[in-house]
């Protein structure tokens, strides 16, 4: 291959040198014939028999195959024979340096050192004058340079070869540099084994309707979907397929003038026709929309007009199928693999390293089979991998892998409570190890024993865990997550819930989005701020309260990872919402009995303390949180005073608990009368 491209350069620099030669000739006969004299390059005369000698070799080096750069050139944009002397003559400007001078000469004015349509008139044969039409192809296709001062007419204007043409036409097929400052370069491997089975077969067929459709104007391709890596994958298998290379472009870097956007479409035309290119057009976020006069459509600028006013193939991602771009588009949507699909890359790359790994990891993560092979290889050569550590080593590296960006939205929570700190009824406790088992054990129910092919929806685990503040619901949960090894995120529903319409349902699909991979629990707090009874639609806002309320729902069934409500007034909630849940947990005010046992528990085993009367500070009637907070706060009493924790200084932290929750407060309650010891 290098051979024959090597081959082709140095006949493509004989073919230059030829041309340049008869040029040349052209232009010393036309300055002999102005000056009426000797030009000083060139003393004697030149012939016709010289000129018409230099063209023949021009004619035979055109017949080679593959035919020069020019050549290539003048076929692929429709120039004519003039045309392309047009351009020869503005490119010698760059590979001759006494090409100025005899431009002067020719033209008979000293100043007049550049290319003219005027000269090109006078210097070739079978001039036309329609060459000067902006819709012709030297114009239209910018092949050359127009440098138009307003007082001169165009005939006289100097004339320049575009740079990207000149390095063409000198067999360096390099994309435009004032294109390629607005590329995104892609980080993901390319290659078919990097597909699963059905993306696989979306790119064959994307590649089939794009193939059929070449003689044509080629469609748009739109490649729906939440996956960004997915789309990737799949259009850069489609390139390849098609023998193209890929360009990724954001869309919000398109120029947002009318003039710069054409210019910069028509930049991108040219680049089709010169190289086999593709691009790939990132459109996550829809533009600024105007409405045409006289339609009802939506009309998107500036993508539509980009779009509109180029040709070639253009794969554009997007979040879903618009329909804004006109009819002349393939619309497919593009998904991770299958879980099963998933599972089976597991195994294929794991071989029997891991055996009961590939049902855990494709149960739990949802991942790209590119990805996970870059985990089992960025893992496997760790040193000490036997079964378990690898397991859990490849369960840490996915854990980061599909670490969610939720910063803005979502607080992170390091779960440290484990089954044995938390204190619930059985039948709560009961419940909780219900949601972390069907966690554990989606993959074997969905997949293997094929529920996921007779549910249309319904597939998410969610929860509803309710009661009054303090009870336990954020403990569970980080006992949940610490049991399944996951990351807990929590979000204050009342900071997503906005007063503008649809700001709450796009902070809602951005929360979803972000943790779709798998690998993190959400856990929605104070959940009566959005799901309280649905109003009755009196206005727009309520009608938008509804849509926000519905799209929730519908994303809490079809997300890949468990999604947890809390709230303190269960009785709020619409009973069409709490159908649709799959638990209910209610967290009921602890009685005496679990009071006790939460106390013995609160205080680390470190913590010096003298003999509790468990008894007496059950009676208090509070719940986990404020027991807890109690236990911390007579902590640091103690700790100030230099002695061990007193049941004293626990009924003082206790009398100010209650007071910061202004109940009523009776000083007897609070008084400790330590137990007489007997001396011996």
């Amino acid at each position: 291959m290098n051979d024959d491209l090597n081959h082709w350069q140095e006949r493509n620099k004989q073919y230059l040198s030829a041309a340049l030669n008869w040029l040349r000739l052209r232009l010393i006969r036309m300055a002999q014939s102005a000056a009426k004299q000797n030009v000083p390059i060139r003393k004697n005369k030149v012939t016709e028999a010289e000129i018409t000698e230099a063209a023949a070799v021009v004619m035979m080096a055109e017949k080679e195959e593959p035919p020069p750069a020019l050549v290539i050139l003048s076929q692929r944009f429709g120039l004519s024979r003039f045309e392309q002397e047009v351009l020869l003559l503005c490119a010698a400007m760059e590979f001759d340096t006494h090409i100025s001078a005899l431009c002067a000469q020719a033209q008979n004015e000293p100043n007049r050192c550049y290319p003219t349509f005027a000269l090109t008139m006078a210097l070739f044969d079978e001039p036309a004058w329609d060459v000067l039409s902006p819709e012709r192809p030297l114009r239209y296709w910018r092949l050359i340079e127009i440098s138009h001062p307003v007082a001169q007419s165009l005939i006289t204007t100097p004339l320049r070869a575009d740079e990207r043409i000149v390095n063409y036409l000198k067999g360096l097929n390099y994309l435009d540099d004032r294109l390629a400052p607005l590329l995104v370069p892609f980080d993901v491997p390319v290659g078919e084994t990097n597909l699963s089975p059905s993306q696989r077969k979306i790119a064959n067929s994307v590649a089939q309707q794009l193939q059929s459709s070449m003689n044509g104007r080629v469609p748009v391709t739109q490649l729906a979907g939440l996956d960004t890596l997915s789309k990737q994958l799949v259009a850069q298998q489609v390139a390849a397929m098609l023998g193209f290379h890929l360009y990724r472009l954001p869309v919000e870097l398109l120029p947002n003038q009318a003039a710069e956007l054409e210019a910069h479409a028509r930049l991108w035309q040219r680049e089709n026709i010169l190289l086999p290119i593709a691009v790939y057009l990132d459109a996550h976020e829809p533009e600024a929309v105007i409405k045409p006069e006289g339609g009802n459509q939506y009309t998107t600028l500036p993508l539509y007009r980009f779009l509109s006013r180029t040709q070639g193939i253009f794969f554009l991602s997007s979040r879903e199928i618009r329909s804004d771009l006109g009819p002349v588009t393939i619309a497919v949507k593009v998904k991770k693999p299958a879980p099963a699909e998933q599972q089976a890359a597991w195994a294929d790359t794991l071989k029997d390293a891991a055996f009961d790994s590939p049902p855990l990891l494709a149960g739990q993560f949802n991942l790209n089979v590119s990805t996970i092979r870059q985990i089992v290889k960025r893992v496997s050569a760790e040193p000490g991998n036997n079964g378990h550590i690898l397991q859990e080593r490849l369960w840490d590296a996915c854990l980061v892998s599909t670490s969610p960006k939720l910063d803005v939205l979502a607080q992170r929570l390091e779960p440290k409570a484990t089954w044995d700190d938390i204190v619930l009824t059985v039948e709560a406790k009961d419940l909780l190890h219900q949601i972390a088992d069907q966690v554990r054990q989606r993959s074997k129910v969905y997949d293997t024993w094929g529920f996921r092919k007779k549910l249309n929806r319904g597939l998410g685990i969610n929860a509803l865990f309710s009661g009054d503040s303090g009870t336990g619901k954020t403990m569970a949960a980080e006992v949940i997550a610490n049991e399944l090894r996951l990351k807990l995120y929590r979000i204050d529903l009342s900071g997503v819930v906005s007063k503008y319409i649809g700001e709450t349902e796009k902070n809602l699909r951005h929360l979803f989005d972000a943790a779709e991979d798998g690998g993190a629990i959400l856990f929605f707090d104070e959940a009566d701020a959005l799901f309280g009874k649905r109003s009755e639609v009196k206005d727009s806002h309520d009608r938008y309260a509804n849509i926000e309320i519905s799209y929730l729902l519908q994303r809490m069934e079809s997300y890949n990872g468990l999604a947890i409500l809390a709230t303190n007034m269960k009785s709020a909630l619409d009973e069409a919402f709490m159908r649709r849940l799959r638990f209910i947990v209610d967290f009921p005010f602890p009685c005496i009995k679990e009071r006790k046992i939460i106390m013995q528990k609160v205080f680390p085993s470190e913590v010096p303390k003298e003999e509790l009367d468990y008894d007496r500070l059950a009676r208090l009637n509070l719940t986990g949180g404020s027991i807890n907070n109690i236990a911390i706060n007579a902590a640091f009493m103690a700790a100030r005073q230099g002695r061990p924790v007193t049941m004293q200084l626990i009924l003082s932290a206790a009398k100010a608990e209650f007071r910061k929750m202004e109940r009523p407060v009776k000083e007897t309650d609070f008084q400790w009368q330590e137990p007489e010891r007997m001396v011996s």
